[in-house]
């Protein structure tokens, strides 16, 4: 065990930084690293590690864990769960917790370090006006929308509190009369 894994298994109880895991621990050096110090580094299980590495193979309900690491008193820790945190932004709860999170300026500019917004920069949503749409606006349904499913019409009128983009341009996801549902971009008007 060398002397950095050593350091963080005592700063973590010998448990993985972001879920609480006992087993299958590691370090992971969060980049951009140079070297690996405790600056820069976590203590992270395996479930988590492969999920950071490969964005392909998160599981949702396992990240639920950010709501108590991203409070953390070391810094490393923070930038990781901001990081996850951000690449699960489409879901509510994610947003939600990355819109509580604080991170001093510095540290909030080394999480944001490898973090791409490509897919939203190439991938507009705009309302019916053309007005670019962001997760957590808000807007208003401008026809009456039949809810598949659901058992009931969207009025005209209805406002839609913080949206979550999907990754369809021309899709929404918001709550109308208490229950999630997908929106056409084409049928709504953002409000300011």
């Amino acid at each position: 065990m060398s002397k950095l894994e050593e350091v963080l298994r005592d700063r973590s109880a010998s448990k993985c930084e972001l879920c609480e895991s006992e087993e299958n621990l590691s370090v992971y050096e969060i980049p951009p690293v140079i070297s690996a110090t405790v600056d820069n580094s976590i203590l992270v299980c395996a479930k988590c590690l492969e999920q950071i590495e490969d964005t392909e193979k998160i599981e949702v309900n396992h990240w639920h864990c950010l709501n108590a690491s991203m409070w953390s008193e070391f810094v490393p820790v923070q930038i990781m769960a901001y990081r996850m945190l951000f690449n699960l932004k489409s879901e509510v709860w994610a947003s939600e917790l990355l819109e509580q999170m604080y991170l001093d300026d510095q540290s909030l500019e080394l999480a944001k370090k490898t973090l791409s917004d490509d897919d939203s920069s190439n991938m507009k949503h705009k309302d019916s006006n053309g007005v670019d749409l962001k997760t957590g606006d808000s807007v208003t349904i401008i026809k009456d929308l039949v809810v598949k499913g659901a058992g009931f019409t969207a009025k005209r009128g209805t406002l839609v509190k913080k949206i979550m983009l999907s990754e369809n341009p021309e899709h929404i996801e918001g709550k109308v009369n208490g229950t999630q549902i997908v929106l056409l971009t084409k049928y709504l008007k953002k409000m300011n």
